[in-house]
């Protein structure tokens, strides 16, 4: 799985490579879809529509988002893989694209394989969130709670397999702590969590951040080497006293293998133009990304 992710990131922040030639009209000669493998509202479904609105403003064709959640994100993702290489479709993934290799054995896509990069979009950092009935202040607090009480406490996530399970699962390695796994589809999470009839949740700090600034969910940590400018008073596991606990996401946009060099190559530069505007930077910047 580490092997397949830095080989991913490596080729999101590296020189394009180029794809076989193929005979084209002028690009784009309709609107672009990107396929988000995900729930409206959630965090890449916001990027990949900043990604559409700014290439509508610049291209007459325009772009829209078109969700697909489902299965870990790979209905959506097959969908791309199987697209024609046209440039027309685009997949706007994150983090799970590359663990999905490594907890499926029936993909019907292969990562490596099937995909050309365009551009790494953004990073993101997760943190460790409580409801607000759980009575902890600090995650040293919940595992003292989770080893008073174990196989009592649950938390959630978006799925089996995904980076928020694998990270609270890495976290009960680290801690020796028994606690619950309750897989949802999606966010649908989030109103459990908030209404306390699940106990914690690790996820992306620019999901959770609006149920946080409303007082219906606590952050007790990021699981980033550094503390979040947008939660600056949250410690970081490190500080929190679990160094060995730091998990990041990564959120990129992808082609079906076989699309052009020169098409690829003008999506990597639009892509990488839109994300130095000011008000993007703003925008992103405001959520942690």
């Amino acid at each position: 799985m580490r092997k397949l992710l830095a080989a991913l990131l490596g080729l999101l922040g590296t020189a394009l490579v180029p794809a076989p030639a193929q005979a084209q009209t002028a690009y784009p000669s309709r609107p672009i879809s990107i396929i988000v493998p995900y729930s409206p509202g959630t965090g890449i479904d916001i990027l990949g529509r900043v990604i559409a609105q700014k290439l509508s403003e610049r291209w007459a064709t325009g772009a829209v988002v078109d969700n697909k959640p489902g299965a870990s994100s790979n209905i959506g993702t097959e969908l791309v893989a199987k697209a024609a290489p046209d440039g027309h479709t685009l997949l706007m993934t994150a983090t799970t694209f590359a663990t999905n290799a490594a907890v499926n054995k029936n993909l019907r896509y292969d990562p490596a394989r099937s995909f050309v990069p365009i551009s790494l979009v953004a990073t993101g950092t997760m943190a460790f969130f409580a409801s607000t009935n759980t009575p902890v202040s600090t995650v040293q607090e919940f595992v003292t709670l989770a080893k008073a009480k174990p196989a009592t406490l649950h938390y959630a996530s978006s799925g089996n397999g995904t980076p928020q399970h694998l990270a609270m699962e890495l976290f009960k390695l680290d801690t020796g702590i028994d606690i619950t796994h309750v897989p949802y589809k999606s966010t649908r999470f989030l109103s459990d969590v908030v209404g306390g009839r699940v106990s914690a949740v690790i996820m992306p700090i620019h999901t959770a951040a609006p149920y946080v600034h409303g007082g219906k969910m606590k952050m007790l940590a990021v699981m980033s080497a550094e503390r979040s400018p947008v939660f600056p008073s949250v410690p970081t596991f490190a500080e929190a006293g679990f160094p060995n606990l730091q998990v990041d996401v990564w959120y990129g946009l992808l082609a079906p293998a076989g699309t052009s060099a020169e098409i690829t190559a003008r999506l990597n530069a639009e892509v990488n133009a839109m994300l130095a505007l000011a008000d993007v930077r703003e925008l992103l910047g405001k959520q942690g990304l």
